[in-house]
């Protein structure tokens, strides 16, 4: 029987909605079988017909993965069924590590908290592809009616081989010495979402945690790494800073599901991902010395090819979103993926982003450079001869026509002149990335789902950075 509401559509990581409007118990004990079916088509071979079920910290999430769980298990799989929240990363591992069909996780990640949602991950421990959850919309436009004899319905715990799985990969015990005798000082935002205690619990030691309570509100905000809504956590920094006076501090950011990561140093200066992937490729190659492929999306910054080019790593450029990073650590020895909203990946684990692993590898190289992280950005920034500043707006249009009156513009009369430098080349595997003269770029991109313009902008300095954006905006009138 149909299930009102609107259609049933996942976008680039899962389906999302508003819990009671779009997203409801009914809407997904309908969905919930059919992704299991799917899973099993698509990765059944050698699997053990296993659906690990988890969930992170929004407004009854638990409660719709315990529905989720009984509607996969009444279809004839057999459910393992997360005893607490955890970030979504934890539940792809275990899909990989129970040797599982995949994972279906209740989360809406960054979205405020009017929202909840559903990611499938597959058996290979990473999000399904298009193709995947393409099959899923078809089968539930097709009232597909699933009925088999019952599976069985167990529970878990996803934190400890999680756990144990990330702390393996770093030198935890140089990490927590640094931080027993006093020489770092560790603070955690994790923003009321699911990687609440999961520094604490890696580390088995002292982190200080903010908004680490269950607040399905978000505090009134959006549980996403941006400077916006991190004012306790920069005031929290600097009145330590001016109390404690000498010693490292580090800060990080974690958003509602703990896949993305972003990171303030030890003055309160925010610093995301332009920043912190620079410094992690550096740590892996010269500090560990890890080899591999290093993939970028479109919009990551200057500096991401220098330091591989430094240290003789390939590079590969994507469209933005993760998706396309896990394809490529799929087929090819990638070291480390990384996306300009946060989201990191990395060598010898799963192809999925994953906050708290990256946080590890940032303590390390803390703990091995003895410096804070914007000390060693600058060193980078030495290193190779290159300075850049970068920001991003998110421009709301009037309506959809003016955004397809925009978009053909770009495409009748493609821009030469922007802020007034001349462009020099334009790349549009994703939008339209134009280099200009003095090698700055701005990029244009549209949402295809809203009448919403993303521009990005790197350029030598802030300055030219908010001139160039501010152009952009009058462009688009």
């Amino acid at each position: 029987m149909p299930v009102a509401g609107n259609a049933i559509k996942f976008g680039t990581d899962g389906w999302r909605g508003i819990i009671g409007d779009d997203f409801t118990f009914d809407r997904l004990a309908l969905v919930a079988p059919i992704a299991a079916r799917v899973l099993l088509e698509t990765y059944g071979t050698g699997g053990n017909g296993t659906v690990i079920v988890g969930y992170d910290r929004r407004f009854m999430a638990e409660a719709f993965a315990q529905r989720a769980a009984e509607a996969v298990t009444a279809a004839g799989f057999d459910v393992l069924l997360a005893e607490s929240y955890a970030p979504t990363p934890a539940f792809s591992w275990a899909a990989k590590q129970y040797n599982a069909l995949g994972a279906l996780v209740i989360t809406a990640s960054h979205n405020p908290g009017s929202y909840l949602g559903l990611k499938v991950k597959g058996a290979f421990g990473g999000s399904v592809p298009p193709e995947v959850t393409q099959q899923i919309e078809a089968l539930l436009a097709a009232e597909t009616h699933l009925s088999a004899t019952p599976g069985k319905l167990e529970t878990f715990n996803p934190w400890p081989n999680y756990c144990e799985t990330l702390r393996a990969k770093v030198d935890i015990g140089e990490i927590r010495e640094a931080i027993a005798t006093g020489k770092l000082t560790v603070f955690a935002d994790v923003m009321h979402g699911a990687a609440a205690g999961g520094l604490e619990r890696l580390l088995e030691g002292s982190v200080q945690e903010i908004n680490s309570d269950r607040d399905p509100l978000f505090g009134g905000g959006a549980p996403e790494p941006l400077p916006r809504y991190l004012s306790n956590l920069f005031r929290s920094i600097r009145a330590y800073r001016r109390k404690v006076g000498t010693g490292l501090i580090v800060g990080f950011v974690f958003d509602g599901d703990g896949d993305r990561i972003a990171a303030v140093d030890g003055q309160g200066n925010f610093l995301s991902s332009q920043i912190l992937v620079p410094i992690l490729i550096e740590h892996l190659a010269a500090r560990r010395g890890m080899t591999g492929e290093i993939v970028k999306t479109v919009s990551g910054s200057d500096l991401i090819p220098r330091i591989a080019a430094m240290y003789q790593l390939p590079l590969h450029e994507t469209p933005i979103g993760y998706k396309y990073i896990a394809d490529r650590m799929l087929t090819t020895k990638v070291l480390l993926g990384g996306e300009e909203s946060g989201g990191i990946g990395f060598a010898d684990y799963i192809p999925e982003r994953d906050g708290l692993l990256s946080g590890l590898y940032l303590l390390e190289a803390i703990a091995k450079s003895g410096l804070d992280l914007s000390d060693l950005y600058r060193s980078l920034q030495e290193k190779t001869n290159f300075t850049s500043a970068y920001d991003r707006i998110d421009l709301p249009l009037a309506s959809m026509d003016v955004r397809s009156r925009l978009l053909e513009q770009l495409q009748a009369a493609p821009l030469k002149e922007i802020a007034g430098q001349s462009v020099v080349d334009c790349l549009t595997i994703d939008g339209y990335k134009f280099r200009l003269a003095d090698d700055s770029w701005l990029m244009i991109r549209f949402s295809g789902t809203e009448p919403v313009l993303r521009l990005y902008c790197e350029a030598a300095t802030i300055q030219q950075v908010h001139q160039t954006l501010a152009w952009a905006k009058d462009w688009a009138g």
